[in-house]
């Protein structure tokens, strides 16, 4: 993803990984979710913004491809993109690299929607976020 941006960068660590020797999938998971929240922040869905005009976000479709196995040690990076933002819904992609090897760990593509959190319903971005992440990707 040449065109993607570093949202995260960490380690394996050996509490991460199952019976096997391998990170397990909670931490795939988990790791993605901190790029998501660095993500978000590039693109103006900052904890600010969330809290001041009483939003949240709501992932409502995650689809995973595990790649290569990540073990304890291995240093890993998310580079990460918006596909689409607009209306209620934002679509973005993370790929997860082994940095020791350049290999792709692996994918994610997840579909979120903003929230009115008084309401518990989804609402549309604000135009002006929308403008702001759009220059960013």
């Amino acid at each position: 993803m040449d065109d993607a941006t570093l949202t995260y960068r960490g380690v394996v660590y050996p509490w991460h990984c199952d019976h096997v020797g391998h990170m397990n999938v909670m931490w795939y998971v988990g790791k993605f979710d901190e790029a998501t929240w660095n993500l978000f922040h590039r693109v103006g869905i900052t904890a600010q913004y969330l809290r001041s005009n009483r939003r949240g976000m709501a992932a409502v479709d995650q689809h995973i491809e595990y790649r290569r196995e990540l073990r304890a040690g291995d240093v890993v990076t998310v580079r990460s993109r918006v596909l689409e933002l607009g209306g209620k819904k934002i679509r973005f992609r993370h790929e997860m690299v082994n940095e020791g090897t350049g290999e792709v760990a692996a994918v994610t593509e997840l579909l979120g929607v903003h929230m009115d959190t008084d309401a518990r319903k989804a609402c549309p971005f604000p135009d002006e976020l929308v403008a702001r992440a759009q220059s960013a990707f």
